[in-house]
């Protein structure tokens, strides 16, 4: 007879375990083991029958993988934390001894990373057990920077250190200059959470958020031992992961860190880098030295001279010269490939694009000014990483500008936002002094300089080009900034196209029947305006009445004008005195018997394609049917969402047509 089994021993039960069974396991504290899971990357887990696994209870129990707390029990911070409990054991025993003096010189020896700084362990090993190449640590970074961003913008409390926000904020300037130095900076948007980066380095696109700088209120529903935690790991990883990217460019890491600059809000200024050619050495003696460093051994470039010469003279001195004039032919041109769809409909594939050279030289011939009003941080790193090496501001946004002199003659754009500042004649010397208030003169300009909005910066680096100024000048309406990170999916909406390219056919129906509608309330509208006035009219003034010319002139243009509703409107009233239908006089019109004529032939059509649709799905499987339905629902939803947006933006349009009516 085979033994029996006892329950809980085998199969599902045996492959999970409970949290507090890790904890008895492990011997750590819940802080400790919750620090080691997120280290570690072990989440909880949901098995699939809650009952077997959790011996026939129902309560909630939070599961983890028994063999990864079977891995846990080899790691080495174990010990450290276990090192770490014992001394506080030590320390609570002597204070209750009341010996005050060896409580003291054990505290000495305690880690506590919220006064020091430093904890007495490190997480090496963990990151390169995590991420066993240099690329799995560069598709991982996305949450890392946006974390560490995110905490060099908070103030300093008991839960957050000082410390801890300083090193956030050094390592993210060094992530910064990185980009700067490599141009590896593609895409920004902003957006209400904040500003979105997009960089692509090494070939993966990394997407992370900064937040704005405004004054940040800790609250406290939030957790921050379960984010310090986080932003420790994410140091660490931060701090491998520049090292790598700046001895890939031949760069020394760490930069040079000047304190002093630092304390005076200069940021990207407080950092000197070094390396092979950043050592005192100018752009054109840089390019001298790359040019040196490409150029071909002198032997070698004789030799393959001779080799030519000797082509040139021999047979195939035509076949040669040809072949020349096609390189010299394609190398003048320059010419990229694109990929173009060979039937109407296919698949837009994306199109190669020049070399990254030119997209991080855009604004390398500019010279820029902030103003104090401007953001002055966001402002210099993307101008930076796309060739500017000229950027000055006001003195009271910090050191390290390139020029803190408005009027300087070799600035070529001024980023302004503020409108233009209207004259006023009345001096209030009692009220305070606005730090964004000018001191030049009202609406002063410098002559041969470009004012513009920080939009104008976001916009050309995510179009790649340079846009007109004019549409971005100080108190003009700016243009949508849409998000370059989206998209263009076929049949959604896109706020790029008009509307009438993008509608469908029974939408552009609909549309065209609430105009008519609005057309209709409006002219009754003005006809009983214009009714009331000439009765007030008539009760103020006296008329002499018209001359013949004068009548036929007003009268006729009235009529080509509103020709078709005029007899719309007489066909109305005879439909009223016979007691016929109202809706029966608006079909016999012309445009009315077009447009449901084109309703019909669009119903129909519906009709018809919705009946292929179900013969089609009769044909299916059960399980291909359900999942083609779920596609029709999921289509239908993004369908909806889409209408709604170009019907957004349609009462937008037409509230600007109104306004621009009413101004003239």
């Amino acid at each position: 007879m085979a033994r029996i089994k006892k329950k809980g021993t085998a199969g599902a039960a045996k492959n999970y375990v409970t949290r507090n069974q890790a904890i008895r396991k492990l011997q750590i504290s819940l802080p400790d083991f919750r620090k080691l899971c997120i280290w570690k990357g072990i989440y909880p887990r949901e098995p699939r029958n809650k009952k077997k696994v959790n011996k026939s209870s129902t309560k909630s129990t939070t599961f983890y993988f028994a063999r990864d707390i079977q891995y846990l029990l080899h790691e080495p911070l174990l010990h450290k934390f276990r090192d770490q409990k014992a001394l506080e054991r030590k320390i609570s025993r002597a204070l209750g001894r009341g010996d005050v003096t060896d409580a003291s010189r054990l505290e000495k020896n305690a880690a506590r990373p919220e006064k020091t700084g430093k904890p007495s362990y490190t997480l090496d090993h963990v990151i390169r057990e995590r991420y066993p190449t240099f690329v799995d640590a560069l598709r991982d970074l996305d949450d890392c920077l946006s974390m560490l961003f995110l905490f060099a913008n908070l103030p300093s409390t008991s839960t957050v250190p000082a410390k801890m926000i300083a090193r956030c904020e050094r390592l993210c300037l060094e992530f910064q200059h990185y980009l700067i130095t490599s141009k590896s900076l593609t895409k920004s948007f902003l957006s209400i959470k904040g500003i979105y980066y997009q960089a692509n380095i090494q070939g993966q696109d990394i997407l992370w958020l900064v937040p704005y700088k405004f004054n940040q209120r800790v609250v406290g529903d939030v957790d921050f031992r379960i984010m310090g935690t986080f932003v420790e790991f994410y140091m660490t990883l931060l701090g491998f992961v520049n090292f790598r990217l700046y001895t890939s460019i031949g760069l020394k890491y760490p930069p040079k860190f000047d304190q002093v600059k630092d304390e005076n809000a200069a940021e990207l200024g407080a950092f000197t880098l070094e390396g092979k050619t950043l050592v005192g050495a100018n752009e054109e003696q840089q390019k001298q030295i790359e040019a040196a460093q490409h150029k071909p051994d002198p032997r070698t470039q004789a030799a393959v001279n001779k080799m030519l010469t000797q082509l040139e003279n021999g047979n195939d001195k035509t076949e040669s010269n040809e072949a020349s004039e096609e390189a010299d032919e394609t190398a003048d041109s320059g010419a990229i490939d694109k990929f173009e769809p060979t039937a109407p409909g296919g698949d837009v594939l994306p199109q190669p694009v020049a070399s990254a050279s030119s997209a991080g030289s855009l604004f390398s011939n500019f010279t820029f000014y902030l103003s104090r009003e401007t953001p002055r941080q966001p402002l210099e790193f993307i101008l930076k990483s796309f060739g500017c090496k000229r950027v000055g501001w006001d003195a009271v946004l910090g050191d390290g500008a390139y020029t803190t002199n408005e009027l300087d003659s070799t600035i070529t754009h001024q980023i302004v936002d503020r409108p233009p500042i209207e004259a006023s004649n009345d001096v209030d010397t009692g009220a305070e002094d606005n730090q964004t208030s000018q001191k030049l003169a009202t609406n002063r300009r410098v002559p041969g300089r470009i004012y513009i909005q920080p939009q104008w910066v976001w916009d050309c680096i995510n179009d790649g080009e340079l846009k007109e100024p004019h549409l971005y000048a100080p108190g003009a309406s700016l243009p949508p900034h849409l998000s370059p990170f989206v998209s263009n999916v076929q049949g959604a909406y896109d706020p790029t196209i008009p509307l009438e390219e993008q509608e469908p056919a029974a939408e552009a129906l609909a549309r065209d029947d609430d105009d008519d509608d609005l057309a209709v309330k409006d002219a009754d509208g003005a006809e009983g305006m214009d009714v009331a006035d000439s009765d007030e009219d008539d009760e103020d003034d006296e008329f002499g009445g018209f001359s013949a010319d004068e009548e036929e002139e007003e009268v006729e243009p009235e009529a080509e004008d509103s020709g078709d509703e005029a007899d719309q409107r007489q066909k109305e009233l005879e439909a009223e005195l016979t007691g016929a239908s109202v809706a029966s006089s608006k079909a016999k019109t012309p445009k009315a018997k077009a447009r449901e004529e084109a309703r019909k032939a669009q119903a129909k059509k519906d009709k018809e394609e919705a009946e292929d649709v179900e013969r089609a799905k009769g044909m299916l499987s059960k399980k291909k049917r359900k999942l083609f339905e779920q596609m029709q629902y999921t289509n239908n939803k993004k369908s909806a969402e889409s209408e709604k947006l170009r019907a957004k933006r349609r009462k937008y349009e037409q509230e600007q047509q109104q306004k621009k009516a009413k101004k003239a």
